[in-house]
């Protein structure tokens, strides 16, 4: 299918290329997924059929970060293809049980998951009412899947530049998780300021995405790329080699917390004890006005017993596993928006 616009993933390597992410192909009836558990160690695609197996990938963090974002617009391209025999009324309630089923796979990004969901739904909705064909609706809702990972791209990468302009040349920046696109938007800045930052990435356990994602998106674009463990940011720290914190970000709420994979709030201590700031970039939750409105995601406990999926721990142990933390305005220097930077008891503002 030719794409109407311009992408907005040029620049941004391998991980972030939207086949590279999330793909519907209209043709195979299918929409395949880059397994972002086990890259680099393995490029493999899983393939999704329907839109219960996306709904599955999501929550099994096949795709992580930003990535269920893709997964779930093309999903729903994917669900108009699997329903597209069905007759109008059937048809409209099978598009409304994929729309419920794939927001809902994670619970902390329900709600920027609904947002893009209602927006593909709406476009079907106005098609099928106009009398579109199924393969008009399918194709529309592709190329509105394509057009909203533009938006999420360029505002990410907006926000990203914004913490850009604050490092300077030769200075070490230490990341938590993968930011995807906020992060690929503050390395392409420096990349195009000609500005040689040295990127140190926490493993974060108990995926590695910092080690397997952020690292790798880091030396693909060039970068002077060095992978640490979670629980070395104080030694690093206090050698001087890092001046800055940042992560992208899951939920901040209107009063200025920062809810994020899990750790980041340990290394924001760390770093404030060393006076090294952190920045969080993000955008504001209309959702959730204080953190009282915040419920952490508890994963199964298994999945800190294993380590690449074999198993480390003794059979009988335990494992507890809340996939985020809270980390409080006092604890952040910035928060850096598509708008500029924010400090955290402010962010309302943005709004």
């Amino acid at each position: 299918m030719q794409d109407f616009e311009k992408r907005e993933d040029e620049g941004m390597g391998y991980l972030l290329q939207y086949e590279n992410v999330a793909w519907f192909d209209e043709e195979e009836g299918n929409l395949r997924i880059l397994d972002r558990r086990i890259f680099p160690r393995e490029k493999k695609i899983v393939e999704c059929k329907t839109y219960q197996d996306v709904a599955k990938t999501i929550k099994d963090m096949v795709t992580q970060s930003g990535g269920p974002f893709a997964a779930c617009t093309m999903g729903l391209a994917l669900a108009a293809f699997q329903h597209r025999k069905l007759d109008k009324k059937s048809y409209i309630l099978g598009m409304q049980e994929a729309l419920r089923l794939i927001t809902e796979a994670r619970p902390t990004t329900k709600e920027a998951m609904m947002v893009l969901a209602t927006s593909q739904y709406n476009l079907f909705y106005e098609l099928i009412e106009k009398g579109a064909t199924s393969r008009d609706i399918v194709l529309s809702l592709k190329q509105n899947a394509i057009h909203l990972n533009n938006i999420r791209y360029k505002v990410n990468a907006k926000a990203g530049e914004c913490f850009a302009d604050l490092v300077k040349d030769g200075m070490g920046v230490l990341t938590h998780c993968f930011g995807e696109t906020c992060f690929a938007g503050f390395l392409r800045a420096f990349k195009k300021d000609c500005k040689k930052v040295n990127i140190f990435c926490q493993e974060t356990r108990p995926f590695l995405q910092g080690a397997r994602l952020t690292a790798s998106l880091a030396n693909d674009l060039g970068f002077d790329t060095t992978v640490i463990t979670d629980g070395s940011s104080a030694s690093l720290m206090a050698s001087g080699k890092i001046n800055y914190f940042v992560t992208a970000t899951d939920v901040i709420t209107q009063d200025g917390y920062v809810v994020n994979k899990v750790g980041t709030c340990n290394t924001a201590i760390v770093a404030s004890y060393y006076s090294i700031p952190y920045y969080a970039i993000g955008f504001p939750s209309q959702k959730h006005k204080t953190i009282k409105d915040v419920k952490i995601e508890m994963r199964e406990g298994n999945e800190v017993l294993e380590f690449a999926f074999i198993r480390v721990a003794e059979n009988g142990v335990k494992g507890l596993y809340p996939a985020f933390d809270i980390t409080p305005p006092e604890l952040i220097q910035g928060i850096a928006t598509d708008k500029g930077i924010y400090k955290a008891k402010d962010i309302g503002a943005y709004l």
